[in-house]
């Protein structure tokens, strides 16, 4: 439940400190007063809205997933909206995308707008009446469980097919493309670390022929050293080191050699140079290319047995199908068998809010996850899609509360968009009641121009404007009095409208 709020220059409000309890809470005031541009600040700190406030924060009790998001949970979770130059969401001082908070919010947080129909999605419905039939038939909740796991390996199967059909379009494509890379690898046959061994022998080659060269020159020192020799004896100088430096010398010019080059093929080293790097530079690496290679196999060997896998899947395939259909067919015979008890809980609400009984029946469709039932809901014949806004909202009141009584679950926040626009007395008396006992599962907020709804609220807030500044507040019982004499009079209170307010209140004269 959502705790506590705060915000700052929104529009006409320039600050809001505001409390919050269980239940409902219902806020009135004039038109214009700001209570619509409230409950879209509200509504931005989670991600439904935007706003032009530059501070939204909004505490929220209980117990958030935030799953893979990052964000740590608190024991009150601080949801955050900072507007400066642009937007940014925050939960718990962790920065969050607008589209992660939203997805986060409506677990926890439902925005029922005049426009909204979020009630009658099948899926929705379906959850409802499988609970009335797990309540009927015991064997019921093996029967779902049994088709969940047998349609997940049905879907798998059918993916499995479908992508070897599509493969089998262009499997002579797929083979050739095969054999060509096989072939263009197998070809060179590469080692790790060759291309590395040939370039360093094409180095030593291209420097052969210089060394040569220079070294039939140098060789001419050898044919000077006993001159040499001669002339330092001559000179009385000590020849030993001379000697030793041509021992020296005769040791490295025998150590550069090159015989073992003679018989290297120059042509056929630079072919095979060549080839390993358009390899490398085709697949990255020689190790990679290897890779490719085993990959291929594998694959080119697949293509061969394709036709024997096509035709061990599809048995596989029919056999599932066989067996999810006729699950769906007993999961289907459950939920008719519950429809009718459904809809009698549905249109006792609906009694109660003055509509028209409904008629709810199942449609068959293609097989999904849940079956392959679709509920279909007819007014008076009508479709949904051609009703008032007002008989919407009481439908859509009906149906959360039919699904609150069959499921006995309900949680979060319940926000209401004028859920009694455009409704008669009697009419908005009967809403109330109806929010009130929602109001045992859900924390609700409503904007409300009616004194029936307000007079059945755990909490009431008045939104009102002085010299275009507006506040809101909660009010105590007397000040209730006063803003329901309000609301039944005008401006100038009449002193029927005080009487006809506290009889709202059930309070005595």
């Amino acid at each position: 439940m959502i705790s506590g709020l705060r915000i700052k220059n929104n529009l006409s409000f320039k600050e809001v400190n505001l409390s919050f309890g269980s239940g409902l809470s219902v806020f009135t005031g004039i038109s214009g007063a700001g209570k619509s541009v409230l409950m879209e600040a509200i509504l931005a700190v989670f991600g439904y809205k935007d706003t032009g406030a530059s501070l939204v924060e909004a505490d929220f009790e209980g117990e958030i997933k935030f799953d893979e998001t990052g964000i740590f949970p608190e024991e009150i979770n601080i949801f955050k909206l900072v507007k400066e130059k642009t937007t940014r969401y925050f939960i718990n001082n962790q920065a969050v995308s607008k589209k992660n908070l939203l997805e986060i919010s409506k677990s926890y947080l439902k925005y029922l707008s005049a426009k909204e129909i979020s009630e009658f999605e099948n899926d929705r419905l379906l959850l409802v009446i499988d609970t009335l039939a797990c309540k009927n038939n015991a064997k019921f909740k093996e029967t779902k469980s049994k088709f969940s796991s047998v349609f997940a390996e049905f879907v798998d199967i059918k993916t499995q097919l479908d992508k070897i059909l599509l493969d089998e379009q262009k499997i002579e494509e797929l083979k050739d493309f095969a054999r060509f890379e096989i072939q263009k690898i197998q070809s060179l046959n590469p080692k790790i670390g060759e291309f590395e061994e040939l370039n360093a022998l094409k180095k030593r080659l291209s420097k052969k022929d210089k060394i040569t060269q220079a070294w039939q020159k140098a060789d001419q020192i050898f044919a000077l050293e006993s001159a040499v020799i001669e002339a330092l004896s001559v000179s009385e100088i000590e020849a030993s080191f001379f000697s030793d430096a041509m021992n020296l010398l005769r040791e490295e010019r025998a150590n550069l050699e090159f015989d073992d080059l003679d018989e290297t093929d120059i042509e056929k080293l630079l072919d095979r140079i060549e080839g390993l790097n358009s390899l490398q530079k085709r697949y990255g690496s020689i190790e990679e290319a290897l890779e490719v290679l085993k990959k291929r196999k594998i694959e080119l060997e697949r293509y061969e047995k394709i036709e024997f896998e096509k035709q061990e899947l599809e048995a596989k395939f029919n056999d599932l199908q066989n067996l999810v259909l006729n699950l769906a067919d007993e999961i289907t015979k459950s939920r008719n068998s519950v429809l009718d008890k459904f809809q009698s809980v549905v249109n006792a609400y609906l009694k109660a809010l003055y509509l028209d009984e409904v008629c709810i029946n199942l449609d068959k469709k293609s097989i999904e996850e849940n079956g392959q039932d679709e509920v279909i809901i007819s007014l008076n014949k009508a479709n949904l899609k051609n009703l008032s806004s007002g008989e919407i909202n009481r439908l859509r009141l009906a149906f959360i509360a039919s699904e609150v009584e069959i499921t006995e679950f309900g949680k979060g926040v319940l926000i209401m968009d004028e859920v009694d626009a455009n409704l008669s007395g009697k009419e908005a008396m009967s809403v109330a009641t109806v929010l009130l006992k929602l109001a045992k599962y859900y924390q609700i907020f409503a904007i409300s121009h009616l004194p029936q709804l307000s007079s059945k609220a755990h909490h009431h807030f008045l939104v009102e404007k002085k010299n275009n500044i507006s506040s809101v507040f909660e009010l105590d019982q007397n000040a209730r009095i006063d803003e329901r004499a309000r609301m039944i009079s005008g401006e100038k209170i009449a002193q029927e409208a005080v009487s006809f307010a506290k009889k709202l209140l059930d309070i005595k004269e």
